[in-house]
């Protein structure tokens, strides 16, 4: 049975619902992501993206393209609100689906043409989201992930398009490179350095050169490329905390040493917040005395993934926590009011080289591993 998934996208979403609550914003330029120059663009309406400026670009910069338009901090709390809502119309009409970020879905339609229609059942569905939440969105349909997400992106804004099999290639060859879903602006520097400017160029490379210069990601790239991809839609249910605990193999009162640790746990969460595209909006932290007696104390914090947002506020609730001055069992970290987001929508006063090292830090991690680069105070743990 041919596999029928559905993306969809909600468009510009930061930009559309901030227009929901404010409605003087319709039709002009807005940009969100900070109020000041030290800030990158987290999403901008597409009357600003006619001036140049996109997503991850330096304020700066978007200043300068585009200083008439509206700059808006944005309040996360504004949009997980909508986000959820639009999940929930999902969730009532379809029984498989995936949250893959704040503003998209997959959702797997396997074997619903026989009963209804696939294409007319999304086209009903985007309506209803539409209708229910006030929010603009598109929708692609295919075979699987790859084709779909980049069909919503060409059937933007406010739209929808379909790709049936035997469209595939002629769809995805003329496009450029850049619209491979994953290809970022290094990796599309690097190919094309190579010569390899369109879809069709990367498709038509031999799959064991793309292994030799990009490594087993060069062969999901060819894959991709070729219209292959057989990720599966995996069901959503939201996850509400993550942890981390370490118990000492012998008590101890090494101030020092339990602070490598609390800064080794929050490294290895806050990674695993960026890897599920998730952020954090409360931190605690638990201490287990040499006699057993347990105290944890939590806090309300921005939302965020970033370790040098959150290790300060953890090692905060240490030492307030620490009062005795007897020796230590155990320490803990918990994240909790969980929310799916990405990394740069929180960094909204973070420079752009923070950014940078971030998405960095994050690409050597996935590639060689999480113990291939870590914070040198971690030596001490």
């Amino acid at each position: 049975m041919e596999r029928r998934i559905v993306h969809m996208d909600l468009d510009s979403f930061f930009v559309s619902v901030e227009r929901l609550i404010n409605s003087k914003l319709i039709g002009k330029p807005v940009i969100v992501g900070g109020t000041s120059d030290r800030g990158v663009v987290a999403a901008c309406s597409y009357e600003a993206r006619a001036f140049g400026v996109h997503s991850a670009m330096p304020m700066k910069f978007a200043r300068q393209l585009c200083p008439h338009a509206i700059y808006i901090r944005g309040d996360y709390d504004q949009y997980t609100k909508y986000s959820s809502m639009v999940t929930q119309v999902i969730a009532d009409k379809v029984p498989l689906f995936e949250k893959s970020s704040i503003d998209e879905h997959y959702i797997d339609m396997t074997g619903m043409d026989k009963f209804y229609g696939c294409y007319k059942f999304t086209h009903e569905l985007r309506q209803r989201i539409t209708k229910e939440t006030g929010l603009p969105i598109s929708f692609g349909l295919s075979e699987n992930k790859t084709v779909a997400k980049v069909a919503t992106d060409q059937s933007k804004p406010n739209g929808e398009l379909e790709v049936i099999h035997d469209r595939i290639k002629p769809f995805l060859f003329p496009l450029s490179v850049e619209k491979l879903p994953y290809v970022g602006e290094k990796t599309s520097f690097n190919l094309k350095s190579m010569g390899v400017f369109t879809i069709q160029n990367l498709a038509e490379i031999p799959p064991e050169l793309m292994e030799k210069v990009f490594g087993q990601n060069g062969i999901t790239m060819w894959q991709r490329a070729n219209g292959i991809d057989d990720t599966p839609v995996i069901p959503y249910s939201e996850r509400k905390s993550i942890s981390e605990e370490n118990t000492f193999e012998q008590d101890i009162i090494d101030i020092g040493r339990i602070e490598s640790n609390l800064s080794s746990m929050v490294e290895n969460l806050c990674f695993q917040l960026r890897k599920e595209n998730r952020l954090t909006s409360c931190v605690a932290v638990k201490l287990r005395y040499a006699t057993f007696e347990t105290y944890t104390q939590q806090s309300r914090i921005p939302y965020t993934a970033a370790d040098h947002q959150i290790l300060p506020k953890v090692l905060d609730l240490f030492r307030k926590l620490y009062q005795r001055r007897i020796r230590i069992r155990l320490i803990g970290v918990k994240f909790t009011n969980l929310v799916s987001g990405t990394q740069q929508i929180n960094l909204f006063e973070d420079s752009v080289e923070m950014v940078n090292l971030y998405q960095a830090i994050d690409r050597m991690k996935k590639r060689y591993g999480e113990k291939a680069i870590f914070h040198a105070i971690k030596l001490n743990a």
